[in-house]
């Protein structure tokens, strides 16, 4: 099929490659692309937001003629072109022909900011997946959706509440191409069996090899809300999720199969695309198996992700609603309704269709996101893994280090251990990081929060430019200061993950931030679901401390946190704060990002952290049971002995201790939590096992 990006269509030939490699996200993991853009125009690289398809579409004839006149330009043009040529033709070196393709589903995908149809670590988790695939040269096929008012704009009010804008997604400015049909126009197809119909356009993100396409449901040919199905991610109204559901799971199968991309591995990140599930078993009957060997062959051939720690966050449906949808498509694969029904029905609770327990029932391949959310998981669906005589395993989270790593420290690996990616996994090459001049890491980390202080001393210059209100531009940051040790807390607000658990006991708090020896400063950042109340409440009491004199502009909230705004944090911060009950945090990414960033991490001991922490590299809050005051308390004493550490300067003003903590948090963390490790794992532990097995005729 043939794709096409309106606004670049008249194009310099010289200069045919940009168009190529903007319209590529290798560039958004690759330095040497990312300058390449930047040297084009440095202040409108900027203003754009580090988007090449609107810099590019900002630029007239006479700027083309001026850059391919360029000599200098033009060298770096053709070796950025040449090495982008390498990466796509490179040779596979983790699988072989022997390697089936995989359709990996997913309802949210975080690639870069400049397409936002990603929500938090879910979507970061599924778009490192597909890049660190590409890397690896795992075949692999994304699918997923084109979320036209992308998740939701954060803007906080003067009252500290959070207000939700839409975040409309120009089509033609973000690095995605239509797909066409034979005719020219844009693929249209009408999702299958469902009635009345509701038809789907198609669009395709390149990254880097993997090709990723979109669901977009809000085109002429549908109902208005029909429209709405692809608007919103995670849309509280629960028919129109199901109705998404349907659409993600129904229509991306037939998508693939328009396209004539042939998967022999379905993987499904989490329970929404679960459909598929049904569509494999359609197929498999249409090329000649009984029901019973269609059933089999999908259990053994599909794998499914689990990120959940409680059942209640599943998603359920009513029968009755489910039944609307599928009551003629249960013919296709020689079911009715109640054999339907029973893949979804979860035995400690049998009153509605459960989309978890409908891709556990059809996958013998389960895993969790860490080792401690295997015995969570375990201990959920007790019940259900011991009538069903299923195991589940796990696959740690890892993230995608290219992308999160900064420039300075991806030279220093070039410098020190030379084609570095390719070993990126092995721990043993890492312990170079003790080789690092302790001043050269100290000034390198100081330019990254300096960097980072600017970043959010500028938005906040932006909100009082806008006219609002000067406690809320000092709650946004305006005081912030960059010699001060700085803890972050960023991820998603709501009531499991603690956010204001820091805040229990102000008066213990503004007596360690204010101490004027060892002074501290927090800096909060996140989202609420639009729906979750308690989670913009908490919002609220945090902005209002922000806003409090007592503060002394020493805590603040970043608004709209986004991808770009994490990677500024993750850089620029001291400590890395993540307080969870547990044991309701299945993994999280963000930490490790920050640690590969040499940001220490100060964490409840959930998740990934009991795998990552080695008594070196970072600190621990609490014990092994949850408890609001004891936690608050231990955040507070952690809080104080990490800032003797930072503060112990020597006589050229250099924390050493400290830097040992960070190196340590640098070669611990790497290699062991990065997606190559990640995408190891699934390849031998399911993606090899699976094609052997097809191989054989199992």
């Amino acid at each position: 099929m043939k794709t096409k990006n309106i606004l670049l269509e008249n194009f310099p030939k010289e200069l045919e490659n940009l168009k190529k490699i903007a319209l590529n996200l290798w560039w958004s993991w690759n330095p040497r692309a990312r300058e390449l853009f930047k040297i084009i125009d440095p202040f409108l690289w900027e203003y754009v937001n580090h988007n090449p398809i609107a810099l590019l579409n900002s630029l007239n004839d006479d700027d083309y003629k001026n850059l391919i006149n360029n000599h200098e330009f033009m060298k770096e043009y053709h070796l950025v072109s040449a090495l982008f040529k390498d990466y796509l033709n490179s040779s596979k070196i983790y699988t072989d022909e022997n390697t089936y393709k995989i359709a990996y589903f997913c309802a949210e995908f975080g690639l870069h900011h400049s397409l936002p149809i990603y929500s938090g670590g879910l979507g970061f988790l599924a778009g490192d997946v597909l890049k660190e695939s590409s890397d690896m040269n795992i075949p692999m096929v994304g699918i997923g959706f084109m979320y036209s008012n992308g998740y939701v704009k954060q803007v906080i009010g003067s009252d500290g509440w959070q207000h939700g804008e839409n975040q409309p997604i120009n089509k033609d400015e973000a690095p995605i191409e239509r797909v066409l049909d034979k005719n020219g126009n844009h693929l249209i197809i009408q999702v299958p069996f469902i009635d009345p119909p509701i038809y789907t356009a198609v669009w395709k993100v390149n990254v880097g090899k993997i090709e990723l396409y979109l669901l977009d449901t809000d085109i002429e040919q549908n109902s208005p809300w029909d429209r709405g199905i692809s608007s919103h991610l995670y849309t509280p109204d629960m028919q129109q999720r199901l109705r998404q559901q349907i659409v993600l799971g129904i229509g991306g199968y037939a998508v693939l199969e328009t396209l004539g991309i042939k998967y022999s591995i379905l993987h499904l990140n989490e329970g929404h695309p679960a459909f598929a599930l049904f569509e494999r078993i359609r197929y498999f009957i249409n090329q000649g198996l009984s029901k019973e060997e269609a059933i089999k062959k999908v259990k053994s051939t599909s794998i499914f992700t689990t990120h959940t720690p409680l059942a209640a966050a599943t998603d359920v449906y009513s029968f009755e609603n489910v039944g609307n949808y599928f009551k003629d498509y249960v013919k296709n694969i020689k079911m009715d309704l109640n054999e339907f029904f029973s893949f979804g029905i979860n035995p400690d609770d049998p009153h509605g269709f459960n989309m978890t327990i409908l891709a556990m029932n059809l996958s013998d391949n389960i895993n969790a996101v860490s080792k401690k959310h295997k015995i969570v998981t375990e201990n959920i669906w007790k019940n259900f893994l011991i009538k069903t005589d299923k195991k589940i395993d796990y696959v740690t989270n890892g993230v995608h280090i290219p992308t999160w790593i900064n420039e300075d420290l991806y030279k220093m690996y070039d410098e020190l251990i030379g084609n570095w990616l390719e070993i990126q996994d092995d721990a043993n090459a890492f312990d170079i990081i003790d080789d690092i001049d302790d001043k050269k890491l100290w000034k390198m980390h100081k330019k990254y929060k300096k960097l980072m202080v600017d970043f959010i001393n500028k938005k906040a210059q932006k909100k009082w430019e806008s006219g609002a209100d000067p406690l809320v531009v000092i709650a946004e940051g305006a005081l912030l200061d960059n010699d001060i040790l700085t803890v972050t807390f960023a991820r998603r607000m709501t009531g499991y993950k603690r956010p204001d658990l820091i805040l229990k006991d102000l008066d213990r708090l503004y007596s360690i931030i204010h101490n004027p020896r060892r002074p501290i400063q927090i800096i909060f950042s996140g989202k609420a679901h639009p729906a979750d109340t308690p989670g913009k409440q908490i919002i609220q009491r945090i902005f209002k401390v922000c806003e409090d004199p007592k503060s002394r502009g020493r805590i603040a909230f970043v608004e709209d946190y986004n991808e770009e705004v994490a990677k500024y944090l993750i850089r620029g911060s001291d400590i890395w704060l993540n307080n969870p009950r547990l044991p309701l945090e299945a993994s999280g990414t963000s930490g490790m990002k920050a640690e590969i960033n040499g940001n220490v991490h100060l964490s409840s001991l959930d998740g990934w952290w009991p795998e990552g922490f080695n008594g070196k590299n970072g600190f621990t809050i609490g014990g092994e049971i949850s408890d609001d005051e004891k936690d608050a308390q231990s955040i507070y004493e952690n809080l104080e002995r990490i800032a003797n550490l930072y503060y112990d300067r020597d006589d050229l003003n250099y924390p050493k201790k400290w830097i040992q903590i960070k190196k340590e948090a640098i070669k611990s963390v790497t290699p062991n939590f990065s997606a190559r490790r990640m995408m190891k794992d699934y390849l031998n532990k399911f993606y090899l096992k699976i094609s052997s097995n097809l191989r054989r005729g199992k």
